[in-house]
């Protein structure tokens, strides 16, 4: 991809043409002005892995654990490390720009998208997050932090006006982006969906000026998809380019504002200038424009999966050392996650992994299993594809489409797939010579039962479908439909209907689908992301009393037990937050039946924000094994065998329960609105403030082994605080330890948290090793509050208290230092 000089092509390009730079070309590339030798650039989703230009039917892509997984490693190089393996795959992509990190601050565990920011505390999202922009721009990626600011629920995501103070703004949801920015420099931006204070941020000058006037930013500023409102007040307000394409808002319409003066021609080249800024960097990739996407998936990727994904895992109770497990003995693996590879949150996050790993197979690696259901853990009926046959035997489905509907005589047949997703979201679909978003689908496979039995059979439009078994209609998902949450948030609810199987005989499974405007309603999503989606579930019903009752049984007669649960992508997804912190139905029953009969039961639970454990305090062992990304399941069994000791330290507070949250009272959408009553108090800070226990603290993790803090000295000059302290494992196996720095105001002028996070550094230590930790520390940024009188940071004269632990619990050293004059700054 050839070179540009930017003023150059800036001073040749006709109105026209600057127009349609400043909009995307089609779903995931830029437009291009090939008379000037201006490519196209291409972007991709993000954050935890590189989907490429489709997410139906996608080239397959290594899947990272979730982001909440990786703040849960608190290492700065691991997640340098991430950045440059995703930069390697956005190569493999052809893609120029990655869409992530996900910065975002997780006020509630009901949000939607929780498990794709990394924290609720700023200072570990931004540290972590500039690190993985570094490693991005090391491959000559172009990382984009988002979303631009306060996106931190689903519900009216794209109307709700969040209300916050400037101070909060400042110290809690800008944050991450300014470190990030401060240590990364990353050359694009992602606007958020929503308002702050009453303006959509695309068009609000008060928040973009935040980047360019008082960060001194210069980069790519680009909508989120369909979170561009505006023509006139986004171009006058900063924001470079809209997406996806083609435009709504500009084209056309922004030539006529030019002309009419409601844009200023010079601002107009400072978005086309950021934009072709933006496709100079891109090219020294060295990846060409419309690149063929292929994938990686090489030996040294599985194993560098396995390791992110085992660091990540945090251990939150091991009373009498139950863990590690013996390889030697039988294993009662029980539970609705066992068996389901459940590696990443629903929405943009989600990818066609190259493989993935059960947490069932992780184990039957390493040791004798024996195996009970217990419960489900789905809000939809499993995915089907995997489970249908094709003609030839191998697995999966034909997907045919056709210009009209079935019952048409001599319709066109426009384009034939062979799929094994029977998650079917069309929305970047292009049906082969055919434009219109109207057309219809067959689906057909054969299901072979592996069990006699009653079969549950779901069907999920945005659109319209009918699902047959041997031609018989079982479902209808056509009239008087029901509104859902899949396709974000577009979908219908799903239609359930049943059959009684033989098992071993041949099913014939048909589907009749037709796209989104063949839909009744007049209802439609607030962002309709294409032509509409189709997905297809079922599985054997579950008779739930009976369940439990096998998997107790079973876990009284064996001495090692796992129960594997949690939530999964149909609980936590773009496009819906959660109604509550509950684990799916009868899952708080089997846990607590399993408990009783063997006490001794080791609890995993998978889930991209915490989940409500009436159960806690009976379990021995408890383990919190979050999204895993492809090798989720290796990862497990690694820590529960004991081949990684633990290390991973929570990156956000579990409450007891909902009711305990700081964002509670002030949680959705309230005719327009989100008051973020809590202010400051986010996470940790409203459970000290409130003196509050959480279920289980920030920062908690524990090892298979003991270590030991001591030594501690603190010094300061004019620009930092250095702290020093000895680290040293105590106990039987190597291991690793995060050691966490908090610091707390002692006499300030104002109200603020009893101590925030200012550093943290892994330590990773041989039995009986120890080591001289040190770290540098920001002075500013260390001891800082927004002042909202002066519209300027504070650095308060004062003493401060320097706290050293392994959690905002469990502090094991204190010092001292002082400020001896009050500054006030602005900017990095």
């Amino acid at each position: 991809m050839a070179d540009i000089d930017v003023e150059d092509v800036l001073a040749q390009l006709t109105l026209e043409e600057k127009a349609s730079l400043t909009a995307g070309r089609d779903f995931w590339h830029t437009a291009s002005i090939p008379r000037l030798g201006v490519p196209s650039i291409r972007t991709s989703d993000g954050p935890n892995g590189v989907r490429g230009t489709s997410t139906f039917n996608g080239t397959p892509a290594a899947c990272l654990p979730c982001a909440t997984a990786l703040g849960a490693t608190f290492d700065v190089d691991l997640l340098h490390s991430v950045g440059r393996f995703l930069g390697q795959e956005s190569k493999a992509k052809g893609a120029h720009i990655l869409l992530g990190p996900t910065i975002n601050i997780q006020r509630s565990p009901l949000g939607g998208r929780g498990f794709e920011s990394f924290s609720e505390d700023p200072f570990l999202s931004g540290t972590l997050a500039g690190e993985y922009c570094k490693g991005v721009q090391e491959e000559d990626i172009i990382p984009t932090p988002k979303h631009f600011v306060c996106n931190d629920q689903e519900h009216e995501r794209l109307a709700v006006n969040s209300i916050v103070t400037e101070r909060a703004l400042r110290e809690i949801y800008l944050m991450p982006f300014m470190l990030a920015i401060k240590s990364a420099r990353p050359a694009a931006v992602m606007t958020a969906y929503n308002k702050v204070n009453g303006i959509h941020v695309a068009e609000s000058s008060t928040m973009i000026d935040i980047l360019r006037k008082d960060w001194k930013w210069e980069g790519l500023l680009m909508s989120d998809w369909y979170g561009t409102y505006s023509t006139s007040s986004a171009i006058n307000a900063g924001l470079d380019l809209e997406m996806p394409g083609p435009t709504k808002w500009r084209g056309k319409a922004l030539c006529h504002a030019v002309t009419s003066n409601k844009i200023r021609p010079h601002i107009l080249d400072e978005r086309v200038r950021a934009v072709l800024k933006a496709v100079k960097l891109a090219s020294k990739s060295g990846i060409e424009e419309n690149a063929e996407e292929r994938g990686l998936n090489r030996p040294e990727d599985q194993k560098f999966l396995r390791r992110v994904a085992a660091e990540s895992i945090v251990l939150l109770k091991n009373e009498g050392d139950i863990l590690p497990l013996d390889m030697n003995k039988t294993v009662a693996v029980i539970g609705p996650n066992a068996k389901v590879a459940t590696i990443s949150g629903g929405g943009s996050a989600s990818l066609l992994p190259y493989y993935s790993v059960s947490p069932f197979q992780g184990v039957t690696k390493q040791s004798n299993v024996r195996f009970s259901q217990g419960a489900y853990s789905h809000k939809e009926l499993p995915l089907l594809g995997m489970s249908l046959q094709l003609a030839d035997g191998k697995a999966g489905f034909d997907f045919r489409v056709y210009d009209k509907p079935a019952e048409v005589p001599d319709r066109k047949l426009l384009d034939h797939l062979q799929l094994t997703d029977s998650y079917m979201f069309v929305m970047d679909y292009q049906v082969p010579n055919y434009n219109s978003p109207l057309y219809y689908v067959d689906v057909e496979g054969t299901y072979t039962p592996e069990e006699d039995g009653i079969y549950d059979f779901g069907l999920t439009v945005q659109g319209t479908g009918r699902l047959y078994i041997d031609d018989q209609l079982l479902v209808e998902n056509v009239h008087n439909q029901r509104a859902g949450t899949a396709f974000f948030g577009g979908g219908t609810a799903e239609e359930i209907g049943s059959i009684d199987l033989v098992k071993g005989k041949q099913y014939k499974l048909t589907v009749k689908f037709g796209t989104g405007p063949t839909a009744e309603t007049s209802d439609r999503p607030a962002v309709f992301f294409g032509s509409g989606g189709l997905r297809i579930g079922g599985c054997k019903r579950l008779d739930p009393p009976k369940a439990i009752e096998d998997a107790v049984k079973l876990a009284s007669e064996v001495d090692q037990v796992v129960v594997f649960a949690g939530l999964n992508m149909d609980w936590e997804s773009e496009g819906s937050d959660r109604p509550d912190m509950n684990l799916p139905p009868f899952c708080d029953d089997l846990i607590s039946r399993v408990l009783e009969a063997n006490p001794n039961a080791v609890i995993v639970l998978q889930s991209g924000t915490p989940v409500r454990m009436p159960w806690a305090h009976s379990a021995r062992a408890l383990v919190q094994a979050w999204y895993g990304g492809n090798e989720a399941g290796n990862a497990i069994a690694d820590v529960l065998f004991g081949t990684v000791n633990p290390s991973g330290k929570l990156p956000l507070s579990f409450p007891c329960r909902l009711e305990d949250n700081p964002a509670f009272l002030n949680f959705r959408s309230e005719r327009g609105r989100a008051l973020y009553g809590e202010d400051v108090y986010v996470g940790y800070r409203f459970y000290e403030k409130l003196k509050r226990a959480p279920l289980f603290h920030f920062g908690h993790g524990l090892s298979y082994t003991t270590f030991s803090l001591s030594d501690l000295t603190v010094s300061t000059t004019n620009s930092t605080i250095s702290v020093k302290l000895r680290v040293t494992n105590t106990g039987s196996r190597a291991g690793a330890e995060v050691v966490q720095v908090y610091v707390s105001a002692k006499n300030p002028s104002i109200n603020r948290p009893v101590k925030e996070l200012k550093g943290f550094k892994k330590v990773f230590l041989k039995v009986g090793e120890h080591a001289e930790v040190a770290m540098d520390m920001d002075r500013k940024y260390a001891t800082s509050f927004w002042d909202e009188g002066r519209d300027a940071w504070i650095m308060e004269k004062g003493w401060y208290g320097l706290l050293v632990g392994n959690s905002s619990e469990v502090i094991g050293q204190e010092g001292n230092f002082e400020i001896g004059e009050t500054v006030w700054w602005d900017g990095l």
